[in-house]
């Protein structure tokens, strides 16, 4: 895509990149950002590191596209050592991945696999651990979404596969990360402006992003006496592969963004500087809290 190298340098966001129209691109499920048109900014260009999270072990879901592959190239370029997950049928997203955050100089280990598996949660946590030595940083970013117009087309099971993956993935993976997080871990989780503002088509995604942000709030004064924090970003539109293979209709891909105050979907770079910032010793007072990055649609 045509982007900007330097996200360092005042401009215009308002053309820092591409707006709507863009053409219908339907993908199969869960889609790969390679076959995105514009291909997504993850930052792999632009973002440049400080040294900010150097030493730390972070396990990231959804590291292949999208958000988590954003996140996990500024937490590599930042110094942290990593694990990325997502399923087996993203690993030609994943390979490119890797390659980037490899070439930041810090460890890199992929463990795929489907977070929609109680046991294979526990596994993940256990071969992190194992893996890089410890685990400060858990950011679960891989989440479902797929659209569906009435409550008669949506089915039981969809509604149950959405839920494994958003919350009950979470909840495991939270359980299981928090026994190995020393003082000053973090925990980020991504919830979404549906979370407030649900669209009639996201019946079963929305109501599984309220409970992202509950469980946000709830666990962070459960375990503040540990010295741990857990916070949240709420993104609103993002240009990712969970769009265009069924999140949205493809008439909406067409417009996608044009409903916010921007008028242009959000790119995951512009995202990760949060997910640093929460996972940095920076944010240290913050905890419990839900950050949103939504072109202007406020969160309440």
């Amino acid at each position: 895509m045509t982007a900007t190298k330097n996200q360092y340098t005042m401009q215009d966001p308002l053309k820092q990149y591409p707006g709507p129209d863009f053409e219908r691109q339907p993908q199969s499920a869960p889609g790969l950002a390679r076959d995105m048109k514009p291909r997504p900014d993850h930052g792999e260009e632009s973002y440049q590191g400080f040294g900010r999270l150097k030493g730390r072990r972070a396990l990231i879901t959804g590291a292949d596209s999208g958000i988590g592959r954003a996140v996990a190239i500024a937490f590599a370029r930042e110094g942290a050592d990593l694990v990325l997950n997502y399923l087996p049928s993203e690993e030609p997203d994943a390979r490119e991945v890797l390659e980037l955050v490899q070439a930041a100089g810090v460890k890199a280990v992929a463990l795929p696999g489907d977070i929609g598996s109680e046991t294979f949660c526990g596994d993940l946590v256990s071969r992190t651990v194992a893996e890089l030595g410890g685990l400060d940083i858990l950011v679960n970013v891989a989440g479902k979404q797929t659209s569906v117009e009435t409550i008669d087309e949506l089915t039981t099971k969809q509604f149950e596969a959405t839920f494994r993956t958003n919350v009950f993935a979470m909840f495991w993976l939270c359980k299981a990360t928090l026994p190995h997080m020393p003082p000053g871990g973090t925990i980020i989780n991504t919830t979404s402006i549906q979370s407030y503002q649900p669209s009639p088509s996201l019946l079963d995604y929305a109501p599984s992003k309220a409970a992202i942000t509950a469980f946000t709030h709830a666990l962070a004064k459960q375990v503040a006496s540990k010295g741990v924090r857990v916070n949240a970003v709420a993104p609103g539109p993002v240009w990712t592969p969970l769009q265009s293979s069924g999140g949205q209709p493809q008439d909406k891909i067409e417009v996608f963004g044009s409903e916010v105050p921007m008028k242009r979907p959000g790119q995951p770079a512009e995202l990760a500087p949060i997910y640093v910032l929460l996972a940095s010793q920076e944010s240290s007072f913050v905890t419990g809290e839900v950050y949103g990055v939504t072109g202007g649609n406020h969160l309440p």
